[in-house]
């Protein structure tokens, strides 16, 4: 990957709700985007799927909605361009735990279908002695792809900075074999870029959070769009409040509704319909 360019309200949005858990626990969201043609990655939302975060650790819970997810995305033109973990302050020089190298390996590996070169990024937040959110990102090598594709690194359990190499393989580090690898040896460095997005906002509250959404929620968003500049679209490009929609297929139909809805946001010069407006004004318990 030549580059990554994060949309800085997405990151915003995620690293605030880390800030409010006080980054006592991991945090992982799934980056949508564009592949750009220099082959760097452009995030333009960031989603957050249902999971269990620890101190030293995540699990990834079954997510009812990721059909909706891929779909939505599909509808606005983006794909899954990689993925973000936010963690604690680790100790110097431990970047990635092995888990999570495993985890960025199988990604890349889906993302380019087999073990060959992917823009798929691994983005890491975390927070400084300062209290600022540091924002790095890496992909994994090709060995550790290929390695990851035979079943043969695991995270080691006794040492979270490193890999374990299964018992049939051999990994050669500096010349010698080992059992057990730092991650830090798979890594490759990514270098970070921020963007302001001009189609997209991340003011929607979140999904899987501890405080549900709301219509009230999209009632505050469609307000505040239609007082500042009388554009409903202002406040639709936003990737939350619409897989907030895809939530009531009987009201915002996935076939009609949604797809007229996401070509007015990725092409601003397209009205959007005004019986869709009003759809949404009295779903969400606005006057006309």
């Amino acid at each position: 990957c030549a580059a990554v360019s994060l949309d800085t309200d997405a990151c915003v949005a995620f690293q605030g709700y880390c800030q409010q858990l006080g980054w006592r626990q991991q945090r992982v969201g799934f980056l949508y985007g564009t592949f750009e043609e220099d082959g760097s990655a452009r995030v333009e939302a960031i989603y957050e799927p249902p999971q269990e975060g620890r101190d030293r650790g995540f699990e990834l819970l079954e997510d009812e909605r990721a059909e909706q997810v891929e779909a939505l995305a599909a509808l606005l033109g983006l794909r899954r361009v990689g993925w973000i973990v936010a963690c604690p302050p680790r100790e110097d020089g431990f970047v990635l735990s092995g888990d999570e190298v495993v985890a960025a390996a199988l990604e890349q590996l889906e993302a380019a279908q087999g073990v060959e070169e992917t823009p798929f990024v691994t983005v890491r937040v975390t927070v400084n002695e300062a209290g600022e959110a540091n924002f790095e990102a890496y992909q994994v090598s090709l060995q550790c792809m290929s390695m990851v594709a035979e079943g043969a690194l695991a995270g080691d359990p006794e040492d979270l900075a490193s890999c374990v190499v299964h018992e049939t393989f051999t990994a050669i580090v500096e010349g010698k074999g080992a059992k057990a690898v730092n991650t830090n040896f798979f890594l490759c460095n990514v270098p970070v870029k921020q963007h302001a997005s001009a189609l997209y906002r991340a003011r929607f509250p979140k999904e899987h959070r501890m405080i549900p959404q709301t219509r009230d929620d999209l009632k505050d968003g469609l307000s505040k769009a239609r007082s500042s500049t009388g554009n409903l679209v202002d406040a639709l490009g936003d990737f939350g409040l619409l897989l907030f929609l895809m939530s009531f297929p009987q009201i915002f139909d996935h076939a009609g509704f949604m797809p007229a809805v996401c070509a007015c946001v990725v092409d601003r010069t397209l009205p959007l319909d005004e019986g869709y407006g009003l759809i949404l004004y009295s779903f969400s318990g606005l006057d006309f």
